[in-house]
């Protein structure tokens, strides 16, 4: 994992800072400020090594000037507090880092100027660490949660260890929401009111079913995919629920009150009756204006339109030769990332940095804001820390220690004074590109015909590149013989070749005999 100088995360409690040492900052003007931050935050380390309860003096000398009792229980407390301290969520909050290396990062179809020595005279590009890490925490950020209202006719009350495709969809599909209604050049803003669009988008990807895209209603859109409580899903069975679920947020709204609940168009990518069995999926320029018209109720004008690209790039692991047309989309300004991961393991992935995948994790954990208070307290009262210490006790989970996953989560449309907290996060993680999931899904979102003309333009000197191999095609119109994709299926299948229900094993996926392995 690879953190930013604002924020950070040490993953051993073998961190210098874990011996209560304070690295020494660059002496370089572009790291005064972290020095700063660093200073200020050693402040608060200070309070707590030097506390009453100091954690780092392990009860050595406790028998000579202590009772048995008081030396039993402030050594319990001290042991649970040193492990707290030492843990990786810890140092986030405390914003020890480590930093990327200087190479550029392309997050999101942007690129960022990572070397303090080269100065960016490219007007797509930005320049600096902070300017980057403001981006990233500005993306939408959803992860497992617990204590919902249960799914469905199940009694799942959270997502944890089998949620993280439907989380990462979400990511992905919230960023798309993000740029159409606030633009790719939006940041979370520092103070409040927020921007009502802003509160607007996270209420639809809140944990209930009165939430348009919730996690409750995903499942139900993609049951004929193989999604149900409780069990992992592959990304070809996760963009067919988006775009059930779509569609019938389409209708509802139509018959409610005549509004469109998702301001753009959906295709999902799939290739011909050929590609079917491992030719490259098809983005038909003529399917993609079919879909528009059929969103603006026939009229002939573009819309907005968010293409989403499931793809089998190998089979227990993927083909190098993918891997550099992969890092190739994210400098697309239609960027939208991808799903994927670790098999087993979705995140989104929103940028590229060398060989290395940047990414969003769906699976953090988040410090228990309590425990923030503690520290607070602890540094202002002496003696504060041991009043918590009945409820810190209380809070902690047998599974994740001292830490918790978050809360369910619900901010109401119209509560532009919500805390937001949950969801943005500023640890940037980092994988291996080529240890990704061969099965993944890439997103683009296209604002209107110039916007969608580029994307195509962009997309076909990509497949120049790809040697026989393309991630996939653009094609004019589909040939006389084969269907047109047709949004209003009522499973949601289309006719050119697209893979039916029937090809699908209980993951929504289709078997491996069903794919030729490029």
């Amino acid at each position: 994992m690879t953190s930013l100088p604002d924020r950070g995360v040490s993953s051993s409690s073998s961190d210098p800072l874990c011996e209560g040492n304070i690295a020494p900052c660059s002496s370089s003007s572009e790291q005064k400020e972290d020095c700063s931050l660093k200073r200020s935050k050693t402040s608060i380390l200070s309070c707590v090594f030097n506390s009453p309860f100091n954690i780092f003096e392990a009860h050595q000398d406790s028998s000579a000037n202590k009772s048995p009792k008081s030396s039993s229980g402030s050594y319990d407390w001290s042991r649970v507090l040193r492990r707290i301290v030492c843990s990786g969520s810890m140092w986030r909050f405390l914003g020890t880092s480590k930093v990327l290396t200087s190479s550029d990062v392309w997050f999101l179809g942007k690129c960022y100027k990572l070397s303090s020595e080269e100065s960016s005279s490219d007007s797509d590009s930005e320049s600096g660490h902070a300017t980057f890490l403001e981006d990233f925490s500005s993306r939408i950020w959803i992860t497992y949660r617990r204590g919902f209202d249960a799914i469905s006719d199940s009694k799942y009350t959270s997502d944890v260890n089998w949620g993280c495709m439907v989380r990462s969809s979400q990511m992905l599909v919230a960023q798309a929401l993000i740029f159409h209604h606030l633009g790719r050049s939006w940041r979370r803003p520092l103070e409040k009111p927020y921007n009502p669009e802003y509160i607007g988008i996270l209420h639809m990807f809140g944990d209930s079913e009165a939430c348009a895209f919730s996690i409750h209603n995903l499942l139900q859109a993609g049951n004929s995919y193989g999604l149900a409580a409780g069990s992992w899903v592959g990304p070809y069975a996760m963009c067919r629920a988006w775009q059930t679920l779509v569609r019938t947020n389409r209708e509802q709204h139509e018959v409610v009150d005549g509004n469109e609940s998702f301001p753009m168009a959906l295709y999902v990518v799939s290739g011909d009756e050929d590609g079917e069995r491992g030719g490259a999926p098809v983005v038909c320029i003529d399917v993609a204006a079919q879909l528009c018209c059929d969103f603006n109720k026939g009229q002939s004008t573009w819309s907005p339109i968010l293409l989403l690209v499931p793809l089998v790039l190998g089979l227990d692991k993927i083909n190098p030769r993918y891997i550099p047309l992969l890092k190739e989309t994210f400098t697309f300004p239609q960027s939208l990332g991808i799903l994927g991961g670790k098999p087993g393991t979705s995140t989104y992935i929103a940028g590229v940095q060398d060989d290395r995948a940047l990414y969003l994790d769906p699976h953090e954990v988040q410090m228990n804001l309590d425990f923030i208070n503690v520290i607070s307290n602890s540094c202002l009262f002496n003696g504060a820390l041991s009043s918590h210490s009945q409820q810190w006790q209380h809070k902690k989970t047998a599974k994740r220690g001292v830490f918790s996953t978050s809360q369910a989560v619900d901010i109401a449309a119209d509560n532009i004074e919500a805390d937001t907290s949950s969801y943005h996060c500023s640890t940037v993680r980092d994988l291996a590109l080529d240890l990704i999931d061969p099965s993944l899904a890439i997103g683009f979102y296209c604002r209107d015909k110039d916007d969608f003309d580029d994307f195509c333009s962009r997309a076909t000197e990509l497949v120049d590149k790809a040697n026989g191999a393309p991630l996939f095609t653009v094609v004019q119109s589909v040939q006389p013989s084969k269907q047109m994709y047709n949004q209003d299926d009522v499973l949601g299948i289309s006719g050119d070749g697209n893979i039916n229900v029937e090809d699908l094993d209980a993951s929504g996926e289709t078997g491996e005999e069903e794919w030729q392995i490029l």
